[in-house]
């Protein structure tokens, strides 16, 4: 009995969509680490216009930004490898069902990212 992964173009073009997936992911959070790392700017040139007085730059908002910017591109470092490995496992027969590890880390580390972010925002009122 032939491996049906081997033969079946559906099981590859899955793969591909999961890394297109994974690859939007990874261009998202770099867009918005941009926009986080740049909102810090935008809000002293706000204040700055309202009270004519040189303010003190939010430094919190570029680490964040820059975090998510790194995180982005982790993402995508990662997805590139990851998808690698599934298409030789799927050519060698050896793929079997696993959780995706990959895919909870980045939904905790999101979720930290967010829980900071608000208490950020929070605290900055």
């Amino acid at each position: 009995m032939p491996d049906l992964a081997e033969n079946d173009p559906r099981v590859y073009l899955a793969a591909e969509r999961t890394l297109l997936a994974w690859i939007r992911t990874g261009l998202a959070m770099m867009g918005f680490g941009f926009v986080v790392a740049r909102f810090g700017l935008f809000l002293r040139e706000l204040q700055a216009s309202r009270e004519l007085v040189s303010v003190q730059s939010p430094h919190v908002s570029l680490w964040f930004g820059t975090a998510l910017v790194l995180m982005g591109v982790v993402v995508n470092v990662l997805a590139a490898f990851q998808h690698i490995r599934l298409v030789n496992r799927l050519r060698n027969g050896t793929w079997s069902p696993t959780s995706s590890t990959s895919a909870v880390g980045l939904a905790i580390a999101l979720a930290l990212v967010g829980v900071a972010v608000t208490i950020y925002l929070l605290l900055i009122r």
